[in-house]
């Protein structure tokens, strides 16, 4: 997949132009990555704490 229109490889990358889309906005989207993947690990751990919590109040009685 091409954003541009050429012939051929041949030639510097500057007059090709970008070969993929949204060029520029990978420090944006490695930003939203991580922040998504803290956020599901906080989820995770509060789920988990809470199942932990009810499990341990009904097998200890």
């Amino acid at each position: 997949m091409t954003t541009g229109s050429f012939t051929d490889w041949a030639g510097t990358i500057a007059d090709i132009g970008p070969i993929y889309p949204f060029v520029g906005t990978e420090f944006l989207l490695v930003l939203i990555g991580v922040a998504f993947w803290i956020a599901w690990h906080i989820t995770q751990i509060k789920s988990e704490s809470a199942r932990l919590k009810e499990e341990e109040d009904h097998f200890s009685s």
